[in-house]
């Protein structure tokens, strides 16, 4: 074991326990890495790698409801740089935001005094990333300024709305999930409230779920979803039909553009809401185990559902493999019927009681490779995804892919682009890391070299338990002295309810140890030693009033417990205090009913029980006085008059001489073991009548030595302390009596607060301060000024209420509350959130959010310019970092944190600037950098691949196998694009229950341009439709239109009259049926139709005329209004306009991704050499120089000055004079 390093630091904290009802959906996993849960009133965060907690934010008056983490999805620099920033909302309608690292508030928001139903930041603004959107019951919503606490603006709406998702690809989508159905706003602005009441829908379901039928065979499962036509309508259902009140939650799928998931006690659904219809049901079987809550994820189609026993599962979207016709030919007699989603793992359920249930989980958003479950005895469980390789033995052993599951691949690519030959991989990074892309219809699975099946498995890696529920008995360890200074730890032992003893090291504020050493609740603990405490229990008294005592005496190193009263205990008056002397050498037990018994520590035996006629004691406590020392000096001199007498004159001794002296030296030692050498010590006591009694204790006599009259002013005397020559007495009334027994002087305070629980001098030579509790909170007084020092009152401070008190240090007090918290405050008691870089931490934690700006940046750069000096490596030291040493350390100790596995692809030579890139923005947890730099790394790879294929071969391998996930959407490959949107229609059409949805479907057809079957689904139209005739009339135009010229014009004509007169998407058909799509993309640009138009021309248009259309969007991205210029680069990415792009990251002073974009671009040789590139090159180069000089990063600096040329040469100057300035003086 590493020796142990004393602290004698220990900062405020707050140990905390089970939570409240309405924490139950106050938790987030943010980007930056930590989780934040409501506990009570307090704020946890706690980091999800080590299982730590690093701050309690206590400022809340009342049940925190809900808390969010602000995004990370913006640039960051020196003047907005990685910081930890919080909403967190509670019962009463107040919101905080906090900046978590500093443990201060920087804004309270207050609009309504009902509780927040629901709190967002908004993510999709470049310009403010202060914004706040929250529910405030029973039906606004109101936009904050959150840096200012300025409300924006507020809007009502007809219901209670319950909860709000807003649409992951379309920041003006907002949907409200109300007490009566579902509001979908389309047109939310930053600037001004949304216009309208919104569309509101209502969802009705017959009872014929698929959770009430026995899903059998394949068949019958496809039958009985069939059945299910949840219907999303305008009309409000009748009674029978509302199911939407057991509507649990309601989530867009941030893998799929217009997808949406409605979460039900036993099913989700899969709502397409082009359609509005359901396109999948995942329903759980009858005696399977409820949902409690779905998190969609975004790099993979696949759902973490939490069930009501506290399961973590999760399901992936499976893979067909039917191939769909993308010709006019026959459709597919039966195409796929459904969205399946496969269970492909599941964690392990918790015991689930009373009191102990699951709360909410969450997941990581950096990687999505973790959940994080919260239960609501205040354990935090924390589960990680890992892969499994199978081999070919246990594949032929499985089930056969017939039955649905179809197997699950590796991805070809890590982190971003194909792995190489010699590389090293780490599959578990993240979700798409470890699983590839679910193939879409039309697609075989790509084969490769490096395409295995994987399975996937739930690894519980972190867990954090709180506190057990209330009643607390709690008790510090003894002191530090100089004497124990090589061996103190800071220990608290909490003695609970259920009759365990909880060590807890107040240093970091974690579990020490458990032990459990009674069967009924704890009463009190008394330190014996550093290492071992007595503690007792009392049982329920029987009708006698007789109860069953248990005094244990534990050994902490050993976890030993023995019983020290022996056989005695069963059927007696209950204990009602244990007190140890000051010299640890005695024990006076106190019972209710029964005289005192005076116990010897160190042996374990009886001394004295008192008689029957000993007066019942109220208080008592030892003194601090004894006669050690003079004990020690005589035993001093009676060892050296043993050895001269002993010594004999003759310089030899005889054997039998020497003998007699080791005999007489056991015999002494013996002596002190039975402790026929004990100190004297004195206690006090009061009785009934507050008359005090001063009694002596020396070996196994008691002498009675002094009795002091009762004092008139005082009540019946509760408690006592005694350090120094200062002795208080505290009253049944309140009052506190102070006695200087040197001067011989009392003085008697009223303190007017009712019943003295409990007073108790702290530690420390000299230090006369002391704490009292009392029923409603506590007082800290200097007893050498008789004078109050500080108070703490519950209802009117604070919302808790204190059931015990006690010292930490000589400055800081313990209090234990019923809110199931134990809080170490400074002597004011004033609760404060401590600094995060303050903590002392057993294990270190990576979190770049905790550094100064200037260091984090710098880390940063450290991290992405690898090799420096031609080796890769993780020291700080080898790099010019002219900083003072404080700040290099920190910055190594955040390297040092670093798994392995990251510290290996980190320094593998092999592993290239653009997964390194995609590797710190993931360690950053850097949403924009991660989108920017993944599609960057998709496209530039896909790029080189088809240029590096000769001209002759069509389109590569490579780029058709490996496509760019959906979930980036409009940025994926214009082929892949379209068979996605080909599939999606298809299981509309499959889906269709109304004429409405038949005649969206035929609307998707025609604009794909799959005119037969949208001739067929026209042709359906029933006579006695009110269509029927329009229908009818479409089906033959659309079939006879020929190129010839006359038509055409015609056609387009009636089109652009038809767009003229407000019937724009009835235009756009016409003109797609006549092939003239782009000109249809341009009316729909013209109408402010920005991504139907994109979406046109990905589906219709060749590559020339699409990336004409996506660059006069790129170019109203990029206007002031719209101000999205970060989706703009990614669009440009997309078209392969790679020099557009580092001029556009240059103009909006990103200058680090800039550099690193260009360097990544040369490598790949995607820029055209021509003189104005070179001359951007430089600037971009210099420009950066410049901002790792101002990091103060000068090694950084010096090699981008060095590599601009003409444009660095200055600032290279710059850099290098200071170098030769000592040698000029």
């Amino acid at each position: 074991m590493l020796p142990y390093t004393v602290n004698f630091k220990v900062s405020a904290r707050t140990l905390t326990g089970a939570l409240n009802a309405h924490n139950k959906a106050a938790v987030d996993w943010g980007w930056q890495g930590l989780i934040a849960y409501g506990c009570h009133s307090l704020v946890v965060v706690i980091d999800a790698n080590t299982a730590q907690t690093l701050q309690v934010l206590e400022k809340h008056k009342a049940d925190i409801v809900k808390v969010k983490w602000a995004r990370e999805n913006y640039h960051h620099n020196l003047g907005s740089p990685y910081s930890l920033r919080l909403a967190s909302a509670d019962v009463t309608g107040k919101i905080i935001v906090w900046d978590v690292a500093g443990g201060v508030a920087q804004c309270e928001i207050q609009e309504h005094t009902k509780p927040i139903q629901d709190v967002q930041w908004l993510w999709s603004q470049d310009a403010s990333r202060d914004l706040l959107l929250a529910i405030h019951p029973p039906n606004y919503i109101v936009l904050w300024n959150a840096d200012t606490g300025t409300k924006l603006w507020k809007k009502s709406y007809a219901d209670n709305i319950l909860s709000f998702s807003f649409d992951p690809f379309d920041p003006s989508h907002l949907t409200l999930l109300t007490s009566e159905g579902i509001v979908f706003i389309s047109d939310f602005s930053p600037s001004k409230p949304p216009s309208g009441p919104g569309k509101k829908v209502y969802i009705s379901s017959p009872h014929s779920s698929p959770a009430h039928n026995k899903l059998a065979a394949a068949t019958g499962a496809k039958k009985a979803l069939n059945k299910v036509k949840i219907l999303i309508t305008q009309e409000k259902p009748s009674a029978e039909f509302m199911t939407l009140n057991d509507c649990l939650q309601l989530a867009y799928l941030p893998s799929k553009r217009n997808h949406m998931l409605l979460l039900y006690p036993r099913e989700i659904l899969i709502l397409d809401l082009e359609v509005n219809q359901t396109v999948g049901v995942i329903a759980i079987e009858r005696t399977g185990v409820p949902f409690l809550q779905v998190i969609p994820c975004f790099q993979r189609d696949g759902l973490f559902c939490l069930h009501e026993n506290g399961c973590i599962t999760l399901r992936v979207r499976r893979s067909y493999n039917t191939v769909f016709t993308t010709s006019n030919e026959e459709p597919d007699p039966d195409p796929v019927q459904e969205l399946a989603y496969d269970l492909r793992s599941q964690c392990d359920a918790i015991r689930v009681t009373k009191t102990v249930r699951p709360f909410s989980m969450v997941c990581c958003p950096v990687n999505e490779n973790a959940a994080a479950l919260v239960v609501s005895d205040g354990r935090v469980m924390i589960w990680e995804l890992k892969s499994a390789v199978c081999n070919r033995h246990s594949r032929s052993r499985q089930v056969n892919h017939s039955s649905g599951v179809s197997p699950l691949y590796s991805p070809v690519s890590f982190c971003g682009i194909p792995v190489g030959v010699l590389q090293n991989k780490l599959p578990d990074l993240s979700l798409d890391n470890m699983i590839g892309q679910s193939a879409i219809a039309g697609e075989e699975h790509p084969k490769g070299p490096f395409l295995q099946e994987v399975h996937l498995r739930f690894l519980l890696t972190g867990l954090l338990s709180g506190l057990p529920s209330p009643q607390f008995t709690i008790r510090m360890c003894p002191p530090l002295t100089t004497k124990n200074i090589k061996m103190y730890q800071p220990l608290l032992a909490v003695g609970t309810g259920n009759g365990s003893v909880l060590v807890y090291h107040l240093t970091s504020g974690l579990l020490h140890k458990e032990l459990s050493v009674h069967s009924c609740e704890v009463k009190g603990i008394e330190w014996t030693s550093l290492t071992g405490f007595l503690s007792f229990a009392t049982s329920t008294p029987n009708n006698m009033g007789l109860v069953r005592n248990e005094l244990q005496l534990v050994d902490l190193p050993t976890g030993r417990s023995i019983a020290f009263r022996g056989e005695r205990g069963n059927d007696e008056s209950p204990i009602e205090m244990i007190k140890v002397s000051h010299l640890k050498q005695y024990l006076a037990v106190v019972f209710k009913d029964k005289p005192l018994e005076l116990w010897d520590v160190r042996t374990c035996t009886i001394l004295r029980e008192m008689s029957k006629n000993f007066p019942a004691i109220t208080a008592l406590e030892w003194s601090p006085a004894h006669n050690l020392k003079s004990l020690r000096k005589k035993q001093l001199a009676t060892r050296e008059a043993m050895a001269r007498q002993t010594v004999v004159s003759d310089t030899e001794l005889s054997i039998a001489e020497s003998s007699v002296i080791s005999l007489l030296q056991e015999a002494e030692s013996k002596s002190e073991l039975s402790q026929n050498i004990s100190a004297r010590e004195h206690f006090v006591f009061t009785d009934h009548d507050g008359q005090v009694y001063h009694l002596t204790v020396e070996g196994n006599s008691v002498k009675d030595s002094a009795r002091i009259p009762p004092d008139g002013s005082m009540g019946s005397i509760t408690c006592i302390a005694w350090k120094g020559d200062t002795l208080v007495l505290g009253d049944e009334d309140g009052n506190l009596n102070f006695w200087d027994l040197r001067g011989r002087v009392s003085r008697g305070i009223p303190t007017h607060r009712s019943w003295v629980r409990k007073i108790r001098f702290a530690p420390g030579k000299g230090n006369q301060k002391l704490i009292a509790m009392y029923n409603d909170g506590a007082e800290v007084w200097d007893t050498k000024e008789v004078q109050m020092v500080s108070s703490l009152r519950s209802g009117r401070n604070v919302n808790f209420r204190i059931l015990d008190v006690d010292w930490c240090t000589s400055d800081k007090v313990i209090l234990a509350s019923d809110d199931g918290c134990i809080r170490v405050l400074e002597m004011s008691m004033k609760s404060t959130c401590f600094r995060m870089d303050e903590q002392e931490l057993t294990e270190p934690v990576w979190c770049p959010h905790l550094l100064p700006p200037r260091a984090s940046l710098t880390l940063k750069a450290f991290l992405l310019h690898q090799p420096w000096n031609g080796q890769h490596s993780l020291d700080i030291s080898r790099v010019d970092y002219p900083e003072n040493e404080e700040i290099k350390n920190l910055l190594q100790e955040q390297l040092n944190s670093l798994s392995n596995d990251i510290k290996k692809l980190l320094l593998d030579p092999e592993f290239t600037l653009l997964q390194r890139c995609l590797l710190v923005s993931r360690l950053y947890g850097d949403e924009s950098e991660l989108h920017f730099w993944t599609v960057a790394a998709h496209y530039l790879h896909s790029w080189s691949q088809e240029r590096s294929v000769s001209t002759a071969e069509p389109a590569p391998q490579d780029r058709v196998t490996n496509p760019l996930d959906i979930c980036y959407d409009i940025l994926c490959e214009n082929a892949y694009f379209q068979k996605f949107q080909l599939e999606r229609v298809n299981l509309q059409e499959v889906k269709r229950s109304t004429y409405d949805h038949t005649r969206k479907c035929t609307d998707q057809l025609l604009l794909l341009g799959q005119t037969d079957r949208a001739v067929q689904l026209l042709l359906e139209t029933s006579a006695d439709n009110q269509h029927y005739y329009c229908d009818s009339l479409k089906a033959c135009l659309v079939t006879t239109v020929t190129s010839s010229g006359p038509s055409q014009s015609t056609i387009k004509l009636v089109a652009t009259n038809m767009i003229a007169n407000g019937k724009l998407a009835e235009g756009v058909q016409l003109l797609c049926l006549i092939d003239k799509a782009a000109d249809a993309c341009r009316y729909l640009q013209t109408y402010g139709e920005w991504s139907r138009a994109a979406w046109l021309a990905k589906v219709r248009l060749n590559s020339e005329e699409c990336a004409d259309v996506l660059k006069r969007w790129v170019d109203h991205l990029c206007s002031p209004q719209v101000n999205q210029k970060s989706k703009a680069l990614l669009v440009l990415l997309s078209l392969g306009c790679f020099l557009s792009v580092a001029e556009a990251l240059h103009s909006m002073r990103y200058l680090d991704r800039a550099a690193l974009f260009v360097e990544a671009c040369l490598q790949y040789g995607a820029f055209e050499v021509s003189e104005d590139t070179d001359k951007l090159i430089s600037a971009i180069y210099a420009d950066y120089a410049r901002s790792l000089k101002s990091l103060g990063f000068k090694q950084g600096a010096l090699l981008f000055a060095a590599k601009a040329a003409a444009a660095g040469r200055d600032l290279l100057r710059e850099l290098e004079s200071p170098k030769q300035e000592p040698a000029d003086k």
